[in-house]
């Protein structure tokens, strides 16, 4: 749970905080579908964990720090980020000029390129993950960059704050100027130790995720050596599908088939897969979604900011699709997962 408060108490509810008592009005999910409002209650926290929901007042333990809420404070579950991009941070707001592929080129991939140097990586992500939790993103699914030492830094930088997150290392053989790109086999033997690296780590919040850029990025090959480690190591894998016109129609003619069989037949879709986007999934598609588990990010504020389309989400509930809610950033303009929120009401009230 958080509340939208001051930097400070974002950081006082750290990690390091061995317990807490917040005091005032508590929004608690009993489950997906019932909410409770507790009026006048109380979160007991004790070593970075919830102890206690309760409406009595619990006994304190000296020196544990207490926060009364005022009457318009509320505390809320903390917000789950299904889908970020943390390298993309500085280029939040550019771009309206350009749709998916132009931009990739001429503002994404020039950013990221950056991201080789580690000092510059440390600065912008101790920024971003200090910015999504006073968000209050408490849980984030992010794409790093191309380089694994960079993307070490981004974990490090979730760990200190106390942020729940998937991190994944991107991998990208394909399609990618000079400068920000890899080989075959150093995108396999990055990402072994990559996942190696974060378990070494033993830290419970922090999990590696497979991360193919997108099926332009990689071919069937790649996807299926990924999809073999993902087994392997139990691990959760991410990306994006179906988010643009031009997208599709360079998939279908690389693939020779449909955007999510492509991925299918790299293994790509199991029931750890989160794909972002899915705007122009075909029935059959939303289909194969179903019968593979596999869960959709979705990601309005980066929909329209790139004019790649509207997405039909009701539509794809009938399918029995889960799906969780992206920023998208940098394609998204903002961080916070409250203004994705907003963005969607907005598409869901437009004729």
């Amino acid at each position: 749970m958080i509340c939208l408060l001051s930097n400070q108490i974002v950081e006082e509810i750290g990690p390091r905080m061995l317990e807490m008592l917040i005091i005032g009005n508590i929004i608690h999910c009993i489950n997906f579908s019932e909410v409770q409002l507790i009026q006048n209650g109380y979160v007991l926290v004790k070593n970075g964990k919830i102890a206690e929901i309760g409406s009595s007042l619990p006994n304190q333990t000296e020196g544990s720090i207490v926060i009364h809420l005022t009457n318009s404070q509320i505390l809320i579950p903390g917000l789950i980020d299904t889908h970020i991009h943390a390298p993309q941070y500085p280029n939040v707001g550019l771009g309206s000029d350009k749709t998916l592929l132009d931009w990739l080129l001429t503002y994404t991939y020039p950013t990221e390129a950056k991201y080789k140097d580690l000092v510059y990586s440390n600065t912008v992500y101790s920024a971003l993950v200090r910015k999504t939790i006073a968000y209050g993103t408490t849980t984030a699914c992010y794409f790093g960059s191309l380089f694994r030492e960079s993307t070490l830094i981004l974990t490090d930088a979730i760990i200190k704050y106390g942020q729940r997150a998937l991190v994944g290392k991107i991998n990208m053989i394909l399609l990618a100027p000079d400068n920000y790109i890899e080989s075959r086999e150093k995108s396999i033997s990055e990402t072994r130790q990559f996942i190696s690296d974060i378990k070494s780590k033993q830290n419970e919040l922090i999990l590696p995720v497979i991360t193919p850029r997108f099926a332009l990025s990689v071919d069937t090959d790649l996807m299926l050596q990924l999809a073999k480690i993902a087994k392997e190591e139990d691990v959760h894998i991410q990306s994006h599908i179906s988010e643009n016109i031009d997208e599709i129609n360079s998939v279908q003619e690389q693939y020779k088939t449909d955007y999510a069989t492509a991925y299918d037949n790299g293994g790509m879709l199991t029931n750890k897969t989160i794909m972002a986007h899915g705007i122009h999934l075909t029935d059959a598609e939303l289909k194969l979604f179903k019968e593979r588990g596999t869960s959709l990010s979705h990601c309005p504020a980066s929909n329209t900011f790139l004019k790649s389309g509207l997405c039909d989400i009701r539509r794809i509930q009938k399918y029995e699709i889960n799906v969780g809610l992206g920023t998208d950033v940098s394609g998204g303009a903002s961080p916070s997962i409250i203004d994705a929120m907003r963005a969607d009401l907005l598409q869901l009230l437009m004729p």
